[in-house]
């Protein structure tokens, strides 16, 4: 019993060290991320001309600058006579954000019915009086805390970026709202303006009208939104939406799909790059038939812990045939892909357990020669802002490097 004994507390020594090492090496990180950026230059970086490409009898527009992209929304909702429906993750209170909330306000004021939902932990930072609306907007607030409980059911946050205006146009990607993702990020929208902007509706619609669950369920309740009555069941674009509340995660299996079928090429831009097993799995089977397997991603995200958790694969991956390209000068943010020339996806879920298998999410998926073309264009642009991270680089990187890795290797179910 004794030698039980001092087992237990050498188990727990370790594990208490272990933890205590890992949280001062995040600490570190951070810091040290931290003042590099205060010293940071300003950005540059090339992007696509938004030239509109047809999907069956959908029109898409794909945006890759926040300044462009914006303006094309501001000016949906200032053109807005009937609805409109925004949803967004983050939303800054800077000049960006004040344009959309003054935007939304005026729709709301020559009668459009407008409907907004925001996620609360996401914009903590942001000064609360600025959420404060017209009283004519009508707002969903995803809260901090749905249950005292931890589990998936309540915990997932609202991370989708969706606009919807007069059921005619719709915008999806990973654009939050702000003055920083104007014009010092690299992300990915899509514009679509046709039959399929029902499917997007849709999507705003259920969300609304879900009931929320938890301790704060009893002040929550809302005016439910009516269905669109016309949605198609064919057609070029399908939407996809991960749903805690129901626990059901598509995304995941939209990918794992595309990827298993491809026999010719998979791009991939993700801003972070934290698989679990089935992905890298189904990557590598892919490269191993001969698949051209590329992945861009930033090679310095916003999130320092992210990047470590992310490099902690690169190994592996490299070793198995897929070939990772490093973002240069700007935070790439995108969540898109493109698979042989035919299929193609845009939208808000990172390939990481965060987005794939816990928060609210959608995707826009493509079945269009068309839109594949173009998502190939953008890539090849963006690859030309991007270094090639080889196999023999990656292993000659430092002890200190490899040891951080293994360190905060246990954290990758959690991200």
């Amino acid at each position: 019993m004794v030698w039980m004994s001092r087992t237990r507390r050498v188990v727990h020594w370790v594990t208490a060290t272990t933890f205590g090492l890992q949280l001062l090496v995040a600490f570190v990180l951070m810091v040290n991320d931290f003042v590099r950026r205060r010293h940071r230059k300003p950005y540059r970086f090339p992007v696509t001309d938004p030239t509109p490409v047809m999907a069956g009898e959908d029109e898409v527009v794909v945006h890759t600058f926040g300044a462009v992209l914006y303006e094309d929304m501001l000016d949906a909702i200032d053109q807005a006579r009937e609805t409109v429906m925004f949803e967004t993750y983050i939303w800054k209170g800077d000049e960006v954000g004040q344009r959309f909330k003054d935007a939304l306000t005026r729709a709301a004021a020559r009668g459009v019915a407008v409907h907004v939902i925001y996620d609360a932990f996401a914009n903590l930072v942001v000064p609360p009086s600025f959420f404060e609306f017209d009283p004519r907007i009508m707002v969903r607030r995803h809260p901090v805390i749905s249950s005292l409980l931890i589990r998936p059911r309540t915990s997932g946050r609202d991370h989708r970026k969706l606009l919807v205006v007069d059921s005619s146009v719709a915008f999806v990607g990973g654009y939050n709202i702000g003055s920083l993702y104007a014009d010092r990020w690299r992300d990915t929208h899509a514009r679509i303006t046709g039959p399929s902007v029902a499917e997007f509706e849709n999507a705003f619609v259920d969300q609304w009208n879900t009931h929320p669950i938890g301790v704060l369920a009893p002040f929550q309740r809302r005016t439910p939104l009516p269905s669109p009555s016309e949605r198609i069941w064919e057609g070029a674009i399908r939407v996809h939406r991960n749903s805690p509340r129901w626990m059901v995660y598509p995304i995941r299996n939209m990918y794992l799909e595309a990827i298993d079928r491809a026999s010719e090429r998979i791009w991939l831009t993700h801003g972070y790059l934290i698989p679990d097993d089935d992905l890298v799995a189904a990557l590598y089977c892919a490269a191993r038939r001969g698949v051209d397997v590329r992945v861009i991603v930033p090679a310095r995200s916003n999130h320092v812990i992210a990047d470590w958790l992310s490099r902690g694969f690169y190994a592996d991956l490299l070793a198995k045939g897929v070939r990772l390209f490093l973002y240069q000068g700007a935070m790439v943010h995108a969540k898109t892909a493109v698979v042989d020339g035919v299929w193609s996806t845009i939208g808000t879920a990172n390939l990481d357990r965060l987005s794939l298998l816990g928060n609210y999410e959608v995707n826009a998926e493509f079945t269009s020669a068309d839109v594949a073309h173009r998502m190939q264009e953008v890539f090849e642009v963006d690859l030309g802002n991007c270094r090639e991270l080889t196999v023999e680089e990656w292993r000659t990187r430092s002890h200190a490097a490899k040891l951080t890795e293994q360190l905060l290797a246990p954290w990758r179910p959690i991200f």
